[in-house]
This record gives structure tokens, C-alpha cells and sequence, in this order.
């Protein structure tokens, strides 16, 4: 077998690993990052270490009409359920990609 057709079968493989992991959705990549941030940011603002989290919702946000200089970032939008020490919170929680992470909005108070 040539050098060629060896490298082909052993990196093969990992090229279509390579392939797989980049076709997955930004908002399906992004989201447990999303939860994280909402996680710090109720343990915070409860005074509580150990909180329960729970996406409730979650979509692509759908950016302007690219034009063709600028191709816009994909953005991802979460409403994360954060629960612990008798209180609740929910936090809307935005991700665009290459931007370096998420940020969560203000929490609002659940009753």
C-alpha cells in the first residue's frame, strides 16, 4: 500500500470527527456555557452556592440580511430556570458566537 493511500485510511476518520463537530448548531454548542453563566450569576444575586438550573426555552436569533462584506455572528437566546435557598429566578441569557461567551440579563424574581 503507498504512503498516500496509508495516510488517507488513518486520517480519514478524523477528518470526518473534524467535520461532525462543526456541523452541530451554535445553539446546541452554546448552551452549556449559557448555563453556566446563569448558574454563577444566581448563586450570586441568591447569596445560595447550590442552585438547580433548567432551560426553558431556547432559539436562534435570526440576525439581519447579510450583506456581502459582512457576514453577521450567530447569536443564540436561552431563558434558564435557576432555583435554590427558597427562591427562584429565571435569566435570559445571550451567546454570539466569537465573541468570547454569554451574558445573562437581569434576573427576574419568580413567585
Amino acid at each position: 500500500m503507498g504512503t498516500l493511500a496509508r495516510a488517507a485510511r488513518l486520517l480519514g476518520p478524523a477528518a470526518l470527527m473534524i467535520g461532525a463537530c462543526q456541523t452541530t448548531p451554535y445553539v446546541d454548542r452554546a448552551q452549556p456555557e449559557a448555563v453556566q453563566v446563569a448558574t454563577r450569576r444566581a448563586q450570586f444575586e441568591l447569596n445560595c452556592p447550590q442552585v438547580n438550573t433548567e432551560v426553558i426555552s431556547r432559539e436562534k436569533v435570526v440576525p439581519p440580511a447579510a450583506g456581502p462584506r459582512f457576514s453577521p455572528p450567530e447569536r443564540a437566546e436561552y431563558t434558564v430556570g435557576v432555583s435554590g435557598c427558597g427562591k427562584r429566578h429565571s435569566y435570559l441569557v445571550t451567546c454570539t458566537e466569537g465573541a468570547g461567551g454569554c451574558v445573562a440579563g437581569g434576573g427576574r424574581e419568580e413567585r
